[in-house]
């Protein structure tokens, strides 16, 4: 491992490390059956899917980034048995599964090896897949199908952007809304307590009372931070994230932004990223609309709360810089709900001006070019299915600061 200091406090500061899920086993639990439930919009070519991320993660290593695997870190993780017991008491819930068979469950998850155990936390597992025989006390294990899951996987785990996020020299471990992912968090907070690689961390917002995802987090500047509010962060996830990084001086501005509550727009990150210092990659048919409540500390240790004015104008203003320029990506309307679909606005910066982004949105790539903006293009045929790009795949742990 590199000898990197943790810690953002900003999106485009030179990207040291971040950390990536590669996609594995839990993606080949998709089904016509259960991948809408799963948030998936249709069957990825599993070994296409890994193809494509390694391709990503060996352009990062290219760049100097070191790229920690979370299944990596998840499995030296479990070496510790206060994380074996945090895993399965995660994974086993009884209220679904009954006392004797979540008791029979956990008992075998014991037996696990570090890589065993990480596999099926991961992965989940299927009643037919269960290695004991069929308990005559279980009335859950026999009213199951087999093909059933006694424990759910987790195929969005490859968006390791929205379990937790940097933010300073502390992480944040987030509230997922939705049940497809709430169990992502588990494995995040795990990984946080118990690899040596974070010993001595220190936590930022850590609430469970109020969702707030990663993916709606953005570090405009050091201590500004815009948080996406609609489909997965409410208002009351935004308000109090606001109020607990004030609390930590991790911030002095917190822009809460109304986004549309609807797929296409599930994170703030989804119409908007950052790619220079100053400039942002926005959705055009957002540019003109989106609007901000800006958020900021009183002197008295209070807390004050604007009206809505333009995202634009309350981010530039935030920043203390004259003009947030836009790339306003300009497409004809059908081109632009396309590539906006395909994740066109959603770049990974890895230093000022250098950003990468799905190969496929050619038109928009090309206006970030004419912009001065080195594009990095990735393919994307497979991993684009759970909807989500470049930065929704990544958890940056390190990055220079600004």
């Amino acid at each position: 491992m590199l000898d990197v200091t943790l810690g953002c406090d900003s999106e485009v500061g030179t990207l040291r490390a971040v950390i990536l899920h590669r996609p594995g086993a839990e993606l080949q639990r998709l089904t016509p059956r259960n991948n809408d439930a799963l948030l998936f919009d249709g069957l990825p070519w599993v070994s296409r899917a890994q193809d494509e991320h390694d391709a990503f993660a060996e352009l990062l290593r290219s760049r100097g980034v070191e790229v920690l695997l979370l299944a990596e870190l998840l499995t030296e993780a479990l070496s510790s048995g206060a994380a074996r017991m945090h895993g399965i008491a995660a994974a086993v819930d009884p209220r679904r599964l009954g006392i004797p068979l979540a008791q029979e469950l956990s008992a075998y998850l014991r037996t696990l090896d570090a890589a065993q155990l990480a596999h099926v936390l991961v992965a989940g597992m299927t009643f037919n897949e269960l290695p004991f025989a069929a308990s005559e006390l279980s009335l859950v294990r026999r009213m199951h199908h087999g093909g059933d899951f006694v424990i759910d996987p987790l195929p969005n785990l490859l968006f390791t952007r929205d379990s937790s996020f940097w933010i300073g020299p502390r992480v944040a471990i987030t509230s997922l809304a939705l049940p497809a992912r709430s169990r992502e968090t588990s494995l995040t907070d795990l990984i946080y307590a118990h690899h040596p690689r974070f010993l001595g961390v220190r936590r930022a917002y850590e609430s469970r009372s109020a969702p707030v995802e990663g993916g709606d987090v953005l570090l405009l500047a050091p201590g500004v931070v815009a948080v996406g509010v609609g489909e997965r962060t409410t208002p009351a996830g935004a308000e109090a994230l606001a109020r607990s990084l004030f609390d930590d001086d991790l911030a002095h501005t917190v822009l809460a932004v109304p986004i549309a509550q609807e797929r296409a727009q599930m994170h703030l990150d989804t119409v908007c990223t950052m790619v220079d210092v100053d400039a942002v990659v926005m959705y055009p048919n957002v540019v003109d609309t989106l609007s901000a409540f800006m958020i900021r500390r009183n002197g008295d240790g209070g807390v004050r709360i604007d009206d809505a004015a333009p995202f634009v104008t309350a981010a530039a203003d935030a920043m203390g810089i004259d003009r947030l320029r836009v790339i306003d990506t300009g497409l004809d309307p059908v081109t632009a709900e396309r590539e906006q679909w395909d994740d066109g606005n959603n770049t990974l910066a890895l230093a000022p001006g250098v950003v990468a982004a799905y190969e496929r949105n050619t038109e928009t790539n090309a206006r970030l070019i004419d912009s001065g903006i080195e594009v990095l293009p990735i393919a994307a045929s497979e991993l684009g299915t759970g909807r989500g790009g470049p930065r929704c795949m990544s958890c940056p742990a390190a990055r220079d600061p600004l």
